[in-house]
């Protein structure tokens, strides 16, 4: 059995236990790709609810939350915390990564699926992990590179820590197809960015995107890996050669 029928038939078990014992059920931290799997086989989930979250409203890797329909007197929380890494010596500490704060949690021998997406600033980062092992890495993680580090949870529900981090930008398209607006932000030829499609490396609302001539909808969420994410606004005008002024969210 290949890997993504493994991915499936996992979901489906989780679903069917949540329909079968009237209990919320949860999978691990799902990468693009295998939302996109998801999305893709969604018709064989229609006999329960199920809803996606990763910790903050711009996580790319997602939990599912399963449930059966009419269950809203479930109450159920993600099982995610939010950790915070920051220097103990803010002068001797070293210039890090996401590379290298993913590299220091995998060497304590945690599996890949519990942590979801690690959001890097100037001088700390986030790290979004199951509560199960929450615990296991404040006690063990203490040092990154030859920074040494302190680690402190959130308050429940503080999922607000990088929202404010996004801005407004215009660009000059060819059109609203999707293409051309990939086009626009990478600053590559429209055949080149037809190829990042071909690569599956863009994602609209989850889902691999591969039908590079549709027009994209105002609110779509727009992914192309090693380039960023965005919010798509809406075309407001065209140049007078008939190109598009869009505009689009960008978090940075």
């Amino acid at each position: 059995m290949d890997e993504d029928k493994i991915i499936v038939r996992k979901l489906i078990d989780l679903a069917n236990k949540a329909y079968k014992c009237n209990i919320v059920t949860y999978s691990s931290f799902l990468s693009l790709s295998q939302i996109s799997l998801f999305m893709a086989q969604k018709k064989d989930f229609d006999f329960v609810e199920y809803n996606l979250y990763g910790g903050s409203p711009q996580s790319e890797r997602k939990i599912i939350a399963f449930r059966p329909f009419n269950s809203d007197y479930l109450e159920y929380e993600y099982p995610i915390d939010i950790i915070k890494i920051s220097p103990l010596s803010l002068k001797y500490s070293e210039v890090l990564n996401h590379r290298d704060y993913l590299g220091a949690i995998m060497n304590l021998g945690i599996e890949r699926q519990t942590i979801g997406d690690i959001y890097c600033q100037e001088n700390e980062a986030y790290v979004c992990a199951l509560s199960k092992i929450s615990s296991y890495l404040l006690d063990n993680l203490d040092q990154i590179k030859h920074t040494h580090i302190k680690m402190e949870m959130l308050e429940p529900n503080q999922d607000n820590f990088i929202s404010s981090k996004t801005e407004e930008i215009e660009l000059i398209s060819a059109s609203q197809r999707v293409d051309a607006i990939v086009s626009a932000i990478t600053k590559l030829s429209r055949t080149k960015s037809i190829e990042l499609f071909n690569q599956k490396k863009i994602y609209v609302n989850d889902s691999s995107y591969e039908n590079y001539s549709h027009p994209l909808k105002e609110g779509d969420i727009l992914v192309i890996r090693g380039f960023g994410k965005y919010i798509y606004q809406g075309s407001s005008a065209q140049t007078r050669k008939g190109k598009a002024y869009i505009r689009l969210i960008h978090y940075i």
